[in-house]
């Protein structure tokens, strides 16, 4: 509505009132609508958990009704609640060597992602300065790099078998190979953008290589460092679960695999949100220690 006939509305109801006694003219404002606030650290907590919570909630509703039909392939919630009670519950239960509940199993696939994602995480700091530092490595070692880190974790089990002759080396290689690629990366990326006045300052201060290593390199380049590793940890909890179908043993991966063999479809539901749990844990746990070491330059 135009100005024009807003005041054209208003004059003909002031004449009216001033007709009627000459009161004022209250005009009616439209009351807002009450909105929920949130306040203080509960509301901050309740505005973070709310919403995932009704999304989880509406799916599993949609997969309770997809899946409830005659010709359903897969299981409803309320069937894999009953069928896998056990590991739902009692996720910490041993009967035996094979016969452990998914904790445990969870437990045997992260030490193996500790000693794995450790090694990749140690030479991929070092390799990526190198490659951030030299431009002669950089033009030599990137091709490489960029062709290697291609290659899917499975590709690597095969070639790690034959040269460890044994199942527990050869998965830790293969997390090794495939998460150190993102930590060369992302750590020659940050060396690179070190800016030229830390660089003086190294000259005047005369800093060795050593010193300039760990006083300005790291500290400068650790919001890229910690971005590679965020991407690092979750490659290395895919690599491991698909390495331990095929190398057997007691993880996570290989369960899976055993109950797919089993017709144990209730069962590999359950499996799948642990490691999709671990795997949300263990990107937030580096993001978290990121976010301490570089002061909140590296957000979660």
């Amino acid at each position: 509505m135009t100005a024009t006939a807003r005041k054209s509305i208003s004059e003909p109801i002031a004449a009216i009132a001033a007709a009627q006694g000459g009161g004022a003219v209250v005009q009616m404002t439209r009351r807002p609508a009450p909105r929920l606030k949130l306040h203080g650290p509960i509301g901050s907590v309740m505005r973070s958990v709310l919403p995932p919570i009704l999304v989880l909630i509406a799916l599993l509703g949609l997969w309770q009704i997809l899946c409830s039909g005659p010709g359903a392939t897969l299981p409803p919630p309320s069937q894999v609640w009953i069928d896998s009670y056990d590991l739902i519950a009692y996720p910490f239960f041993d009967y035996g060597s094979q016969d452990i509940g998914l904790a445990w199993r969870v437990l045997v696939s992260l030490q193996r992602v500790a000693v794995g994602f450790g090694l990749a995480a140690i030479a991929g700091v070092l390799l990526g300065a190198v490659v951030g530092q030299s431009v002669w490595a950089m033009r030599g070692l990137d091709p490489i790099f960029q062709i290697l880190r291609t290659v899917p974790p499975l590709a690597w089990l095969p070639l790690s078998l034959a040269a460890f002759q044994d199942s527990n080396p050869s998965a830790i290689f293969v997390i090794f190979i495939t998460s150190i690629w993102p930590v060369i990366i992302n750590t020659a990326v940050g060396v690179r953008n070190i800016p030229d006045d830390y660089r003086n300052i190294a000259r005047v201060l005369r800093l060795n290589p050593l010193e300039f290593f760990y006083k300005i390199m790291i500290p400068a380049a650790a919001p890229y460092i910690f971005t590679g590793l965020r991407i690092g940890v979750g490659l290395s909890w895919l690599a491991i679960v698909a390495a331990e179908m095929l190398t057997g043993g007691v993880g996570i991966g290989f369960f899976i695999w055993d109950a797919w063999n089993s017709s144990r479809l209730s069962d590999i539901i359950v499996a799948l949100a642990y490691i999709g749990v671990t795997g949300f844990v263990l990107d937030k746990l580096v993001a978290l220690v990121g976010s301490v070491v570089t002061r909140g330059t590296a957000k979660n």
